[in-house]
């Protein structure tokens, strides 16, 4: 899925009607609502990933890099996770990394929570 694709699916499973541009600085993304046009960028804010990790009960594993484990994951637990399995894991190369690799993980898990709703409407 491109960046663009993982915002749509992941706005979709948020219930966030979205716009989403290519700007000077790459993708932007702005939530459609009655505050007009607030962004919305999870992928870059640590904030907006938070937010739609727990608006999605998700949870999140962190790998330990003593033990050798470099990896974020995000994924559902309980009864949800029992019916609609996700979960979604980054690799990563160094710690610095790990901001980012958190956000995309978070993005990954909500894009397929939204990719099965609209699998679920047809």
């Amino acid at each position: 899925m491109t960046d663009r694709e993982l915002l749509e699916a992941a706005a979709k499973a948020a219930g966030l009607k979205v716009q989403i541009w290519d700007g000077h600085s790459g993708l932007m993304c702005a939530v459609d609502d009655v505050r007009h046009g607030r962004m919305w960028m999870p992928l870059t804010d640590d904030g907006d990933a938070l937010r739609l990790a727990v608006k999605l009960r998700l949870d999140i594993d962190n790998g330990s890099p003593s033990d050798g484990n470099r990896y974020v994951c995000a994924y559902r637990c309980g009864i949800a996770m029992v019916r609609d399995p996700v979960s979604e894991i980054e690799e990563i190369e160094d710690e610095c990394q790990r901001l980012a690799a958190t956000r995309r993980a978070i993005v990954r898990a909500a894009a397929e929570i939204g990719a099965a709703i609209g699998e679920k409407a047809r």
